[in-house]
């Protein structure tokens, strides 16, 4: 095995410039969730010139490879999502976006040409891989219900033992990879609330039932939730994300529309939440002689890994990489829908640090300025192809 693992020391590196140059080019050519057709077609391509790999298009935008190694072993699934955000890019890098308003803001551009890079350097090597290792080239993490439940209800996990997969991840420094058993990513639920009063003009509110002056009473008693109604040592985050009322200075608006999103970890805490919300939307609209709707929307369920692939998979990454680099992962109340696979296989999802503060890599995800060090995609890479290794040994 040592010779093998010194030959994937050289094919990683050899390969280093190909994987930029694939997240470049992704980069360069953003999509948005389930309209991914000309990234699944350059998905497609660039594996179908690798060899010895089984394609398969189980959705519209979505790419699955099957390599069969030459090795007895058991089936390990390996995924990456391919989707961009409604972002207008405000990078001047040479590789910017093309697509107006349309941009790679999370890191998947980089998590496809990682698993590109991953699928090359296995298929070169499938007589010393063990077991079968299929590729998943995700659409639509982005966008609720999401790519990875259409997946798993195509059956792209049949047979498979264990799934993994990464996140390039802003907030941790590149050259480090976090990884935790247990909760990592919460629930991600979000929700619609609009307060009917009754308008008029602005210099006689008598007349009126004020929804402006109603739903600023909402959003500001719907914190208590958080602090006053759940233990503090259960993660929840609560937040009115847009608050649309008005059109003049001189007119009090019959309507106030609202909307935001609900993170959580606890499946009992989840179901109380919207319970807590509405008794207090009903309280303070019928105090004031207005009316609402409230509609509530569960998204992906939290991402909890596997504690017995968790410790595998930390311990490939140690010998991959070394103790000071494998580090405790900090829970985040951020979302993600490679929780579907976690229904499926034992599954474990992992952080590999894209931060750098020297070189002013600072943005978070999401902003129309983010980008990621991409000394942090051979690291992506090395994790993947040990793991193929050392998870599916039997």
């Amino acid at each position: 095995m040592s010779v093998v693992f010194n030959q994937l020391e050289d094919k990683i590196e050899q390969i280093k410039e190909e994987v930029v140059k694939w997240r470049r080019y992704l980069h360069q050519h953003p999509e948005l969730s389930f309209e991914e057709e000309r990234t699944a077609q350059f998905v497609y391509d660039t594996l179908s010139s690798f060899g010895n790999l089984e394609l398969s298009r189980p959705t519209k935008t979505s790419v699955v490879a099957r390599l069969h190694g030459g090795q007895p072993g058991g089936a390990l699934a390996i995924r990456a999502d391919m989707d961009a955000l409604p972002i207008a890019e405000e990078n001047d890098f040479a590789f910017k976006s093309q697509n107006n308003g349309v941009m790679h803001a999370c890191g998947h551009d980089g998590h496809t040409a990682m698993l590109l890079g991953t699928a090359k350097i296995l298929s070169e090597l499938q007589s010393e891989v063990p077991g079968e290792i299929r590729f998943l080239f995700q659409h639509a993490e982005e966008l609720f219900p999401g790519g990875a439940e259409e997946l798993v209800q195509a059956g792209v996990l049949d047979g498979v033992s264990q799934v993994i997969g990464i996140h390039l991840w802003a907030p941790l420094e590149v050259g480090k990879i976090g990884i935790r058993a247990g909760a990592m990513m919460a629930a991600p639920d979000s929700f619609n609330i609009v307060v009917h009063g009754k308008g008029g003009h602005a210099a006689q509110p008598h007349l009126t039932i004020d929804s402006i002056a109603i739903g600023a009473q909402v959003v500001t008693n719907l914190q208590h939730i958080v602090s006053r109604n759940v233990d503090p040592l259960d993660p929840l985050v609560l937040s009115i994300t847009k608050f649309h009322a008005g059109t003049a200075h001189n007119v009090i608006p019959g309507t106030v529309e609202m909307a935001g999103t609900v993170r959580s970890f606890k499946p009992e805490l989840r179901d109380d939440v919207p319970h807590l919300m509405e008794r207090i939307i009903k309280g303070i609209t019928a105090a004031h002689g207005a009316s609402y709707e409230f509609e509530y929307v569960k998204g992906y369920r939290p991402v909890i890994n596997d504690e017995e692939v968790a410790v595998k998979l930390r311990e490939s990454l140690v010998r991959a990489f070394g103790e000071g680099v494998v580090e405790d992962a900090v829970q985040t109340m951020g979302g993600e829908d490679f929780s579907a696979y976690q229904t499926a296989a034992k599954g474990t999802f992992f952080f590999v640090g894209a931060g750098n503060q020297a070189k002013n890599i600072v943005y978070p995800h999401h902003h129309p300025r983010f980008t990621v060090d991409e000394e942090a995609l051979p690291m992506g890479v090395k994790a993947f192809v040990y793991a193929a290794f050392d998870l599916n040994q039997l």
